[in-house]
């Protein structure tokens, strides 16, 4: 296995979601993905893959330049890289959290020493599909997306591998709850504010827009998930 690997950008930012909101981090964000989210706001390490390979050394030796306490892996979908354990094993010995962002839908059955301090899971929703997306003409993403989006027996390896872990799912109706309910009711092991609803979008939601979010939150325990980033630097990348 080669020890390079395709990047799509690496930067400090604070986080923008989830339990860690307004940590300062430094971000990975590795350049390949085994779906296409129709809503995507990274396309450039999704849709079409873009990047430099580098090496694992030189992202370590990045990562401990920054002098943040606090490391985000994500995508692109980090799990399809098979770096990623060496990665995060090394951002681990060099007194750095751990976060890693995951679609749930991958996770090699011989990762068992997988460095993670908090596993923010993502499960895609149907209405992630790229239905009628022009960048798939053809509809070979529609139905590989549709068929590879949900994995209930990887999420609850994941669940049960991690105990600091979050779901965030991208609500775009009320329609969208019941999906959701389903689902929960396929895994173990959670509790109501291990799970985040983040309203989609790229842009900050006018607050009578996402009152029906925050109402589901009440009903339900869960929490609602901000995007901090969105709110302080608009949908800009590197931030």
């Amino acid at each position: 296995m080669t020890s390079d690997v395709l990047v799509s950008e690496t930067f400090v930012s604070v986080q923008g979601e989830g339990k860690l909101t307004g940590t300062p981090s430094w971000f990975l964000r590795l350049s390949g993905c085994n779906l296409r989210c129709t809503w995507c706001d990274t396309p450039y390490a999704s849709w079409d893959p873009e990047g430099e390979k580098r090496s694992v050394a030189s992202l370590l030796d990045e990562a401990k330049s920054t002098g943040v306490r606090h490391a985000v892996v994500t995508g692109g979908e980090p799990m399809i890289f098979p770096q990623l354990p060496l990665i995060c094993a090394g951002l681990r010995d060099i007194g750095i959290h751990v976060t890693i962002e995951t679609a749930g839908t991958v996770f090699p059955g011989d990762w068992t020493d997988l460095a993670c301090d908090l596993m923010s899971i993502s499960p895609k929703l149907a209405n992630s599909t790229p239905a009628d997306d022009p960048r798939d003409p053809l509809r070979v993403w529609a139905e590989r997306h549709e068929r590879r989006r949900l994995d209930p027996d990887v999420l609850n390896r994941l669940i049960a591998g991690f105990p600091d872990r979050q779901l965030k799912f991208v609500v775009a109706s009320p329609a969208d709850l019941g999906e959701i309910e389903e689902l929960l009711s396929r895994l173990s092991g959670l509790g109501p504010g291990d799970v985040m609803l983040m309203p989609e979008g790229v842009a900050v939601p006018e607050p009578a827009s996402v009152r029906w979010v925050v109402q589901a939150c009440l009903e339900r325990g869960w929490r609602y998930c901000h995007r901090l980033h969105i709110e302080l630097f608009g949908d800009t990348r590197g931030t």
